[in-house]
Order: C-alpha cells, then structure tokens, then sequence
C-alpha cells in the first residue's frame, strides 16, 4: 500500500495544482465578468461552453492519447489550458472568453483522463480505494484552494490570470519528468443510453436534472453572490463551503441509501435542496450568513445526488459493466451542465439572481416527484444484492471521467442473481 501510494505521489502533486488553477479560473471569470458588467446569459454561457468541450473531450481526448502518448498529450493538454488563463486576463472580451473556455473544457477533460488512467495503473486492488478516495480529496482541495485565492489579490488586475498559469505550469512538472513507466493506452467505453434508461429510469432522469443544478450553481453561483451584494470573501467562502458540505455529506447520505431505497434518499436530498432553494429566491435574505448557510444547507444535500444515483444504477448492472454504466451517466451529466447555465443565465436575467434557484428547486422537485412515482412501479431491490455505495463527489461541474470509473473500483458489486430484477416488471437489462 504505501509503495503504491509514494509511486502515485509526484502525479497527486500535479493533480493538486491543476486543481487549484481550474478552482481559480472558474470563479474569477464570472465575477470579473460580472464587474466588466456582462450580461447574465453570457456568463451562463462560460459555463456551458465549458461543458460542452469537457463532453466532446471525454469522446475525442483517447484518440489524442493514443496517437501521441501520454506525456506529450499531458504536456499539450495542459499548455493549452495555461495559455487561455493569461490571454483570458489580456483579452478582457465576452465572445472570446465563451470560445476560450470550451477549448479549457476540452483540455480538461483530457488531462483528467490522462491522471486517472495514470493512478488506475499504479493501484493494485489493495491500494486502488485508498488512492481513489485520495485523488478525491486532492481534487477537492485543490478547487477550493483556488477559489480561497480570490480575496488576495483585485480580481479588475490580471494578477489572478497569470497565478492561474503558474499553478498549470507547476503542475505539468511531475508528470513531464517522471521516469515512471506509461500507463496503458486509455480504454474506449462503448455507450448505449437507451439500455442505460432501461436499466434504471430513475437514475438517467435524476443524473441529466442533477447535471442542470450542479451546472447552473456552478457557473453562476459566483455571478448570484455579487447579484445578493456579498463580498468576494464571501462569494470565495460560499462557494468553497458548498463543497465542503457536499463532501461531508457524502458518507451519510449513502450509508443511508445502502439501507432503505435509494430513491427515497433521492427524494428526500432533493427535496431538501428545493425547499433551500425556494427560501433562497422567495425571501431574498440580506444577511450574508443567513444567505450562505441557505446555500451551504443546499450544496450539502445537492452534491450527495449524483453518488446515490450512480449507485441505483449499478443496482440493476453487471459488474462487467459498471464502467459503461457510469460513463453514460457522466455523459448525460455533462449534457446536463450544458443545459443548466444556459437556462439561468436568461432567467436570471429577466428575474433577479435569485431566480437562480429557482431553476435548480425545480430541477430538484422534478427528481423527487419522479423517484416517488417510479418506487411506486418498481419494488426495492433488496440490500443483498445492491452496489456497495462508493464516495463520488462531482462538486459543482464534472470533474470525472469514465477512466475515474476503473479506478472506483466498484466492478466488484454483486448483481442481481435472478433472471429478472426484482425491482421490475421488465426483463433484466444487460449492456452488451
């Protein structure tokens, strides 16, 4: 365990700085932005052109890699991501901003697949959870680390633009020198979303609704901060602290859905995250802590949900096939936070900021209504034969990909054993 873990140890420290540079980058945007005073929509935009290049990178990126290696297309990934964060701070304009940030997007998702790939190499099965749950936590630290930077330096400077490019440039380093073997060339995953919605309803709707909240809070969260009057400590604070409590309550919530149906604590976790919501855009609180405890309230129970419905859908799948599973809910997530920003933006827009939440509470009541319609269909499968529930945080935006799937290491879980699941009136789906 430790030897793979120190092997690892030089690839986390580039993961953390990475991180911190996309923490960073993905605050300072839109609340420079919003000072530039660009429209709410067009900020919402940063977030969907984001998204959408992740999407396309996550399909595109393992021929890049494959034709090139890894290094050379770890080196190229994240020079690209470096070089938009100094031109964003030297070329203050809307239009490139929008076109600049897919192509940050794209990039990401390349790099990420690059990282992970790397530690699913390194990991046995002895080590593979401790070093998922650490490149979790890394991941994490890192966003939240870069958002902190915010109040050290005036956001109107190109300071800020350019600590972004340190922080890529740092972490280039342990990979570009390591003397480490290269990993295996990246595994395609073949997707089949129709099958994937057969398997579970559920969680196919709950994932895309998920993916529009998480997208929206993501992208224009910053830009609702400034919007309700708080500082930018405090929109750094907010922001960070959402995530905290998602990590938090990452462990209760899924011990709670290893015991009961996990569409009750689908549910339940929604419609806490509505009802936060609703408060948030009908009362319009003026105390700072007040407003970001509502929203602390409501980035606790909304970054539980991507996890639990992951887990339902592994429920009804072969174990062979949990890569596949994921990999086509984390395409209809980001399909999701495509749609999210661009939806807010406008709404914002025409309302107040506020009206920010009033999207993702109806995003979250839509996922509570039908997760109590479908247990009313479908029986609970019963606990022996579900998925063991496995910490996947998603923060704000997606931050995995479908190689982050091989290294949860869930391939494990115990299927079904009956011909037809108990939780259905269908046949059992198998992908294949």
């Amino acid at each position: 365990m430790k030897r793979n873990l120190l092997s690892v140890a030089a690839l986390l420290f580039g993961t953390l700085f990475l991180f911190m540079g996309n923490g960073l980058q993905g605050i300072l945007l839109p609340v420079r932005g919003n000072l530039e005073g660009y429209a709410t929509t067009t900020l919402g935009l940063l977030g969907t052109s984001w998204a959408g290049g992740f999407v396309i990178g996550c399909l595109v990126a393992p021929k890049i890699v494959r034709r090139v290696g890894h290094v050379r297309a770890f080196s190229g990934f994240i020079s690209i991501i470096a070089i938009i964060a100094l031109v964003s701070g030297i070329i203050i304009h809307p239009v490139w901003w929008v076109v600049l940030r897919a192509v940050t997007g794209f990039s990401t998702a390349g790099t990420s697949m690059i990282i992970e790939s790397w530690l699913n190499e390194r990991a046995s099965n002895e080590s593979r959870g401790a070093i998922f749950s650490l490149y979790i936590g890394i991941t994490l630290l890192g966003v939240v680390g870069g958002q902190m930077m915010i109040p050290l330096e005036d956001v109107r400077t190109p300071v800020l633009f350019m600590i972004c490019g340190i922080f890529y440039c740092i972490a280039m380093l342990p990979t570009t020198l390591s003397t480490a073997a290269l990993p295996q060339p990246l595994k395609a995953v073949r997707l089949d979303l129709p099958a994937l919605y057969r398997n579970s309803p559920v969680s196919c709707l709950g994932i895309l609704l998920v993916g529009i909240a998480n997208g929206a809070y993501g992208t224009l969260g910053a830009v609702f901060g400034a919007g309700a009057g708080l500082s930018d400590t405090s929109i750094a604070v907010m922001m960070s602290a959402t995530i905290f409590a998602g990590a938090v309550m990452q462990l209760p919530a899924g011990r709670l859905s290893d015991r009961i149906d996990r569409r009750y604590v689908l549910a339940a976790m929604s419609g806490i995250a509505a009802l936060a919501g609703l408060l948030i855009f009908l009362l319009h609180p003026t105390s700072p802590a007040f407003l970001i405890g509502l929203v602390v309230l409501y980035g606790a129970v909304a970054n539980t949900l991507y996890p639990i419905a992951v887990a339902h859908a592994n429920d009804f799948a072969a174990s062979e096939d949990f890569v596949k599973v994921s990999g086509g809910l984390l395409l209809l997530y980001g399909i999701g936070t495509v749609i999210g920003p661009t939806i807010s933006g406008p709404v914002m827009s025409a309302i107040t900021p506020h009206a920010l939440f009033l999207v993702t509470a109806i995003a979250h009541v839509m996922i509570t209504v039908y997760a109590i319609i479908r247990s009313r269909i479908r029986a609970a499968i019963p606990a022996s034969d579900r998925d063991a529930y496995t910490t996947i945080p998603t923060g704000t935006s997606p931050m995995l990909t479908p190689q982050s799937m091989s290294l949860a290491d869930r391939g494990t879980s115990k299927p079904p054993e009956t011909g037809k699941s108990p939780e259905s009136d269908d046949p059992a789906v198998k992908f294949g």
